[in-house]
């Protein structure tokens, strides 16, 4: 009988060592995209909600006091996430550190702001607070660059300055300055700015001293920030915010959603996105929120799209692209290269 012959096998039988090496690399590379498209739906999620807590603040404050506001989203927030932490058996951190370190984000990045902002909300105009809102980028900037000793490229700079350049086509900021309210609400518009600056230093000093320099996951890490912040709003309750008020249906569902949601949920996905792309292209998503306002006034309330809107929000996402480092459109990486920008 002839000896059969059979054709060179093209892979091994078996995986050998190269073959498990390129198994192991093609399922770091699924990993990587399934975990960078998991927080761009974080990311847009994170957006969609707090471009809804403007809304849920106003209604809020129709019936309680701007410190009831702030301190009772916190308070809601913080009870939110302690049941998620006892339902699914987290164990607290016991290093010292982390809570020393979150409770100074908790002050700056929950407590300073959300007072400024519901005292500040009060007075100004439709509009104007989510316009300051998005310049909190700029102080995340400067915070982190002075925090972290870091330069920022010159494609991170361009995305900065377009992202408020975005915010102000899509708010159409040339028929909200010559509104009487806006010139009259001065003090509050500062309070805005107080509030943006205190959230960029909280951003840099998460980055600074307590982003991937632990092992505890987003919700964990949140739910500290906010125990730490719940505990500072019942000292401060007894002073600021014994006022009487009645439960109005529609005031005491906007405060719950703004703690339970626009706060406790919230917070855990901002963690996320901070542990994953740093605070300064987390701190960006406070341009995607008048684009939010804009869509959902089409989408709820009938309001027609002028001009203006369109052209800001492709202005917003090419800043995105650029803060995050993401490759940019071809006619624009002719005109600028992602280096260091010069001192």
């Amino acid at each position: 009988m002839a000896e059969s012959r059979q054709r060179p096998c093209a892979w091994p039988r078996q995986n050998g060592p190269v073959t498990q090496h390129l198994s192991s690399a093609e399922g770091s590379i699924a990993a990587a995209k399934q975990s960078s498209t998991a927080t761009m739906v974080t990311y847009l999620a994170l957006a969609l909600t707090w471009g809804s807590s403007f809304l849920f603040m106003k209604v809020a404050l129709d019936e309680f006091t701007p410190a009831q506001v702030a301190l009772g989203r916190i308070l809601v927030g913080a009870l939110t996430l302690t049941t998620v932490m006892v339902a699914t058996r987290r164990a607290w951190p016991r290093e010292r550190w982390v809570w020393g370190h979150m409770a100074v984000v908790s002050v700056f990045l929950c407590v300073i702001p959300f007072l400024l902002f519901a005292w500040a909300e009060s007075f100004l105009p439709s509009g104007v607070g989510a316009i300051l809102n998005s310049t909190t980028p700029i102080w995340t900037a400067v915070a982190v660059t002075i925090m972290m000793r870091t330069r920022l490229t010159r494609g991170q700079v361009a995305g900065i300055v377009l992202g408020v350049v975005g915010v102000l086509l899509i708010m159409g900021v040339w028929q909200v300055v010559t509104a009487p309210a806006f010139l009259s609400s001065v003090p509050a518009q500062a309070a805005c700015l107080g509030a943006t600056a205190s959230y960029g230093l909280a951003f840099a000093w998460m980055e600074r001293y307590v982003n991937r320099k632990h092992g505890y996951d987003s919700i964990t890490i949140a739910s500290v920030q906010l125990a730490n912040a719940g505990a500072i709003s019942l000292v401060l309750a007894p002073f600021i915010a014994f006022t009487p008020v009645s439960f109005q249906p529609a005031p005491t569902l906007c405060l719950l959603a703004l703690g339970g949601l626009g706060t406790g949920v919230a917070y855990v996905w901002n963690t996320r996105v901070i542990i994953t792309w740093g605070s300064l292209a987390a701190s960006t998503v406070t341009y995607l929120i008048p684009l939010v306002g804009v869509v959902l006034g089409i989408v709820i309330l009938g309001e027609r799209l002028s001009w203006h809107e369109p052209l800001g929000a492709l202005v917003v996402i090419l800043s995105l692209m650029l803060v995050q480092k993401r490759r940019p459109p071809a006619w624009l990486r002719g005109l600028m290269e992602d280096r260091p920008s010069p001192h």
